[in-house]
């Protein structure tokens, strides 16, 4: 996408549909699959004009924060960023009697939230192939 390296965005050198820009403590992530855009900050005022930089130029929905990715749950608490399958894991639990087993966290600890959560997202993408 030429408006985001014309707009100082620094392409993944490894999957180039991940851009980057940051100043300073702040970053701004930026993924796009297909015709989606997904994008995180570390500030609110980046959100903003990361909107009205994508708003000036396509027809945009912001469709608020993101919950459901590439067969991934995600839950933004106030403990963290919770990514979870429960949808998909439902099924085989049941099959195997275990409906009533008790889950557990596996915490992350990683600086930034929005950070944590992309590690994690491309740790998924590699476990399943995508």
């Amino acid at each position: 996408m030429n408006v985001l390296i014309d707009n100082g965005f620094l392409r993944g050198k490894v999957d180039n549909i991940l851009f980057l820009k940051s100043k300073g403590e702040q970053l701004l992530t930026v993924q796009i699959y297909v015709n989606d855009i997904i994008f995180g900050v570390t500030n609110n005022n980046l959100c903003d004009k990361f909107s009205k930089l994508m708003r000036s130029e396509f027809e945009i929905s912001m469709m608020g924060e993101l919950n459901f990715f590439l067969g991934l749950q995600i839950k933004q608490t106030s403990n963290g960023t919770m990514i979870h399958q429960q949808k998909y894991v439902k099924e085989p639990l049941k099959w195997f009697g275990m409906k009533s087993a008790k889950p557990i966290d596996i915490p992350i600890f990683l600086s930034t939230s929005w950070l944590r959560m992309m590690v994690v997202l491309q740790l998924q993408k590699n476990l399943i192939g995508a």
